[in-house]
């Protein structure tokens, strides 16, 4: 009895079993169908951009600092009381304006005194003259010794001298009048003045005032020594460009030319000093202002992509380009530099391919994808958008404003290689 129980029971379970087998295949079969794409994968959704063939600047960016064009420090060139005043804190002033008077009556009474004295010496010049030709006729006729003849023509240049000497003195007193009346030596805004109204100053050791010539401005900034050779050849091909902007601007930036190269590397740094020379109508720059300055060695035909396009995995940067048939592609690349909202592709994008922008982490390689509509750009001001226009994804064009770099400046090997 008991055998028989058991027999009916294991028949029971091995037909339970067999039943489940079977609805679980059936179930497993009607799942796989009802799964679109490949491995049953749905395809991701992803926006798109198309590679593009640009000219693009190679460039290094540096930290820079604003410089004046020309600083001068004014210095009092006699001693005596300043008088007065004749400029405002920050004032911008040209060249010859009035900048401070200084007490002339001390020397205003050396000129008048050495005035006298030529009128002296002309006086005694001209008597002098008139002996030495009466002497002159007498010594012809043989009534005068030789040594007083000699005495009479002594006499006579010795007076002329003195009239020399004295203008000389005359000059040297009108100077420091002049130099009593104190005037800018260039165009440039004055800073904070040094000293007020009834103080006493030295003779080139009382500084006044400073001066500081901004429009033109420098920006001095410094290389590497290793890339002294690729600036030394761009700058025998042609005149370098630059881009400078302060830290705090979102614009652009102002354009200058490289207007200075040093004739030696630093020893303590190992970097050499070059200077670019801006225009700064709007006075953007300030001196003392640190920079940050884009160096341009030159300009190539690149091909570009977003830089939301490539990834960085495992075994370096990589692209996912959307093939024909829509399904996604993986190619290793090696990137340049950053363009704006651009980045330069070296390696593996070719002009023309569709790029992945968007939604790279639920893409897999070999795998489906689907573009999702992505709304189109806005026209330029005073241009239409052509009838019929699609909603495709449009490339950016590339921007010519400094911006930071995935390779900080420099060309960066990546995807496996070196």
């Amino acid at each position: 009895m008991m055998k028989s129980l058991r027999r009916a029971a294991l028949g029971a379970g091995i037909t339970a079993i067999t039943i489940g087998a079977a609805l679980s295949n059936s179930g497993c079969k009607k799942s796989e169908a009802a799964m679109p794409g490949a491995g049953g994968r749905p395809p991701a959704l992803v926006n798109v951009a198309t590679a593009m063939e640009r000219e693009a600047p190679v460039y290094l960016d540096e930290i820079g600092k604003a410089v004046a064009r020309e600083m001068v420090t004014v210095m009092p060139q006699v001693a005596g009381r300043i008088d007065a005043l004749h400029f405002a804190d920050g004032a911008d002033l040209k060249k010859g304006d009035l900048l401070f008077t200084i007490d002339a009556r001390p020397f205003q009474a050396v000129l008048d005194q050495a005035q006298g004295q030529l009128a002296k010496d002309e006086a005694a010049s001209v008597n002098a003259e008139h002996f030495l030709k009466r002497q002159q006729d007498i010594f012809k006729q043989g009534f005068v010794s030789p040594s007083d003849y000699d005495t009479a023509l002594f006499n006579s240049k010795a007076t002329k001298a003195a009239m020399e000497a004295d203008k000389a003195t005359i000059e040297a007193a009108r100077l420091n009048v002049e130099y009593c009346t104190i005037r800018s030596p260039i165009d440039g805004r004055a800073g904070a003045r040094l000293v007020d109204p009834g103080n006493v100053v030295k003779i080139n050791e009382t500084p006044l005032l400073v001066i500081q010539r901004i429009e033109p401005i420098y920006a001095d900034f410094t290389v590497s020594e290793q890339e002294l050779a690729r600036v030394r050849a761009a700058m025998a091909d042609h005149t370098l460009k630059t881009l400078v902007k302060l830290p705090t601007d979102t614009n652009g930036g102002e354009e200058g030319d490289l207007t200075f190269l040093d004739n030696a590397v630093q020893d303590a740094s190992g970097t050499i000093r070059l200077r670019a020379t801006l225009p700064n109508k709007d006075r953007h720059f300030w001196p003392g202002q640190f920079v940050n300055v884009r160096f341009v060695l030159s300009v190539n035909k690149s091909v570009l992509v977003p830089t939301s396009a490539p990834q960085l995995g495992q075994q370096g940067y990589y692209v996912f380009v959307v093939k024909e048939d829509s399904t996604a592609e993986l190619h290793p690349v090696v990137l340049g530099q950053q363009q704006g909202d651009l980045i330069v592709v070296e390696k593996g994008v070719n002009a023309g391919d569709t790029v992945i922008t968007n939604g790279q982490l639920l893409v897999m390689p070999g795998g489906p994808v689907k573009v999702e509509a992505t709304p189109a750009p806005a026209p330029m001001p005073g241009h239409a958008p052509p009838a019929g226009a699609t909603t495709q994804p449009a490339p950016v064009a590339p921007s010519t404003q400094p911006s930071a770099n995935l390779s900080g400046g420099r060309a960066v090997r990546v995807g496996g290689q070196s």
